[in-house]
């Protein structure tokens, strides 16, 4: 019998796709360490809930200016050499987190921590824009709910591991308070850094036409406002309704974990080691339901169930309807994630990923930005649990949206 054998362009396929599979579980050490663990940080920093947002909303104002651009100086640039090298240099401000107990006094503390996020924005606009735009580039769209789905569950238990290392390391007695984050900021780094790595490994489909820059590049506006002509206006309107719904409470949790709820380092990282094994277990059903449902019915389902956290934590007084509600939202997580990313590459034209990508990350950071202002201000006018009710049912009232322009 005769076994043909692998073509090259499915070697590199392959290839690409593994790479992708270790650069998520990498990136899910980080997420579950540093990233999981930066709010609260600074809430025992002493940070209000203006400034925990401002981690947030920083960011955002920078990758509002740098956006277009950014989407603009990408064309015709190698998308895989433009990810690889936004990366190393949006995760080097991590190591320097590490440094900043040493360097600094807990006040003058948090606005250097705010400083350095902002910093960091810069070259994560870029990676934010390239990675999404080399994904579509680089993996066919029969293969992407597959693909999103295993990346999903592979994150998952990235973040569970870490995160439930990092609970206990941060409620070790022997570790003391700034020196027990200093140990999750380093676990966090060497995540980082194997990410990037695997994004290293990554490279162009054979039958992909070569990414350079031409001899006479056409010069193009960089907002480019005939892109929301039709029905991808609508359809960006909605991202940008539920991205400010999604960012609401994000600042708003730190301070019902650790002020209302009072909960030990060790009860948030269970917490959210419970948020990312039920979003692993709702991946591990994405392709399935991505393939009978499509990923426009993904996405309207998880999105109507995503204002569920919320209102639970709202409503919590103990730790128990915390842990029940970190279980919830982690899968409710893995559909809304997984059907935005899908639905927005099933929308976005292939010849003009980049620009279009970088009219997406616009309406991501300006949902993020609006999100983390209104998130403080609401708490403030209305109280920390009515805020977090509020905010649970504009996240379902953002979802219906979903099935009238998604």
């Amino acid at each position: 019998m005769i076994t043909s054998s692998p073509s090259p362009s499915s070697i590199i396929l392959r290839s690409n796709i593994r790479h992708l599979y270790f650069d998520v579980f990498w990136w899910g050490i980080l997420a579950g360490s540093t990233i999981a663990f930066l709010g609260v940080y600074a809430t025992r920093l002493g940070a209000t809930s203006l400034q925990v947002g401002l981690l947030t909303a920083l960011p955002a104002v920078a990758n509002l200016a740098i956006s277009l651009p950014a989407g603009r100086w990408l064309e015709g640039r190698s998308l895989i050499r433009a990810t690889l090298t936004s990366s190393i240099g949006q995760r080097a401000g991590y190591l320097l987190m590490i440094l900043l107990p040493w360097l600094l006094p807990g006040a003058r503390q948090m606005w250097a921590l705010e400083l350095l996020v902002l910093v960091m924005s810069a070259p994560g606009t870029v990676l934010a824009i390239s990675f999404n735009s080399m994904f579509a580039q680089i993996v066919p769209p029969e293969h992407r709910g597959r693909v999103v789905g295993q990346r999903n569950v592979l994150l998952a238990i990235g973040v569970t591991t870490s995160s439930l290392l990092c609970g206990q390391l941060l409620d070790w007695d022997k570790l003391a308070f700034p020196l027990n984050y200093q140990v999750v900021f380093a676990i966090g780094v060497a995540g980082a850094a194997l990410s990037s790595y695997h994004l290293s490994r990554i490279r162009a489909p054979i039958a992909s036409p070569p990414h350079r820059q031409p001899a006479r590049p056409v010069k193009r506006p960089w907002l480019r406002l005939g892109l929301l002509r039709g029905t991808f206006g609508p359809f960006m309107a909605v991202y940008l309704a539920f991205y400010t719904c999604q960012y609401i409470p994000t600042p708003l949790f730190p301070l019902a974990f650790v002020r209302e709820l009072h909960l030990t380092d060790g009860a948030i990282s269970l917490g959210n080691a419970l948020y990312y094994a039920s979003m692993l277990l709702a991946s591990m059903r994405l392709g399935r339901m991505s393939e009978r449902w499509g990923h426009r019915r993904v996405l309207i389902v998880g999105a109507l169930l995503y204002g569920i956290y919320p209102f639970l934590i709202g409503s919590a007084h103990a730790v128990t309807l915390f842990w029940v509600a970190s279980a919830i939202g982690g899968g409710t997580w893995a559909l809304a994630g997984a059907g935005l990313l899908n639905r927005l590459m099933e929308r976005v034209p292939p010849d003009d990923l980049p620009t279009h990508m970088a009219l997406h990350n616009l309406v991501l950071n300006l949902g993020t930005l609006s999100g983390s202002l209104i998130g403080p201000v609401l708490g403030n006018a209305v109280g920390l649990r009515p805020a977090l009710w509020i905010a649970g049912g504009l996240r379902l009232l953002s979802g219906a949206l979903f099935g009238v322009w998604g």
